[in-house]
């Protein structure tokens, strides 16, 4: 008698992942990134994507000033199998050595944020999930069509504390750096 097989997934490592860009089978033309061992096409960035990251990009590089790191659509390192590309990223700032030698890890984010104009099911979803496990201590999504910002806190064993949703006349600050106080109209205007 023989054997059956039942087909899998193959889970993609961060290392392969790597090795595919490394040899260009993944090239800088290829809107990828890895989650899950999956690569997952992203979605195009719209004009008010854009917009609203560049707003974001100028308040938070302003208001940490040499405190911290602001990356945009950088990757950061999440376990062997994920390695996201969000759109902001306020790292630790790591000295003169920067990140040379390695992507930005888990402990090293201090806020992270996704800009949704399309994809807002998956960042309240399988991304806010994949952060929380990773302990991500402060998660933005800012949601275009809903305008407002919804902040993800607190993660204690995979799992979000507390959700807070900002709206116009409202700000929003990043835990790490209090005195980065964003105006919400500001962004969605």
């Amino acid at each position: 008698m023989s054997a059956v097989f039942t087909p899998t997934r193959l889970r993609i490592s961060v290392d392969r992942y790597q090795k595919m860009v490394a040899v260009g089978v993944l090239t800088k033309y290829d809107r990828v990134e890895l989650i899950e061992g999956e690569i997952l096409e992203m979605a195009p960035i719209g004009v008010a994507h854009a917009e609203v990251t560049d707003r974001l990009t100028r308040l938070l590089v302003m208001a940490t000033g040499d405190r911290a790191i602001v990356r945009v659509g950088g990757p950061v390192d999440l376990g062997g199998y994920s390695e996201p590309q969000p759109d902001l990223l306020v790292l630790k700032n790591p000295g003169p050595e920067g990140y040379r030698q390695a992507h930005p890890e888990a402990a090293d984010v201090l806020l992270l944020i996704e800009v949704s104009d399309s994809s807002l099911g998956f960042d309240r979803g399988a991304k806010r999930d994949l952060y929380a496990r990773y302990a991500i201590p402060d998660y933005w999504v800012v949601d275009l069509g809903g305008q407002r910002v919804i902040a993800y806190l607190d993660p204690v064993a995979g799992s979000y504390q507390r959700t807070v949703e900002f709206r116009a006349g409202e700000t929003v600050c990043p835990q790490a750096v209090p005195d980065a106080r964003i105006a919400v109209a500001s962004l969605l205007a």
